[in-house]
């Protein structure tokens, strides 16, 4: 019926603990016997091991890390220039985040080759691959190499 209709997962009722020795629950209630674990508001950190030397400390220290000095770097296609570019207009940096093509944290441009160019289009660019110059050099446009953080934001 309807009304006999009930939540179908089911539910796990919570351990009642402390209620006599006949429950396998009774007395010390599943904290064995004195010392922090035994007493309330114990709680131990993440990856704390009973006082032994913790696995963190107990394994070496190997290599480094230059993650945070490391340049973005936007590396977009002649392709994708040839789909959201107009032909005639200035492509730089800022322009990029405005089309999608690159995203805030990047802070150098890297033109790369692959696809064909068919407007004249002035590319400011921290790098230019080798075919990526020549193309769009042969359509007319131009390809300004700007300095590392230079590019036009």
């Amino acid at each position: 019926m309807l009304h006999d209709l009930g939540l179908q997962t089911p539910r796990q009722q919570r351990k009642r603990v402390g209620r006599g020795i006949g429950s396998g629950h009774g007395k010390t209630s599943g904290r064995g016997h004195k010392g922090a674990g035994s007493r309330s508001g114990h709680k131990n950190r993440v990856g704390f091991e009973g006082g032994q030397m913790p696995l963190i400390r107990r394994v070496a220290k190997r290599g480094f890390s230059n993650k945070q000095f490391a340049t973005t770097v936007a590396e977009v296609n002649l392709k994708d220039l040839e789909r959201v570019f107009e032909a005639g207009a200035t492509v730089d940096l800022g322009a990029l985040r405005q089309h999608g093509l690159a995203s805030n944290g990047k802070i150098s441009v890297r033109i790369l080759g692959d696809g064909e160019l068919t407007k004249q289009l002035t590319v400011h660019a921290n790098h230019f691959s080798r075919s990526a110059e020549e193309k769009i050099v042969a359509r007319g446009g131009r390809a300004i190499r700007t300095g590392h953080g230079e590019a036009a934001v």
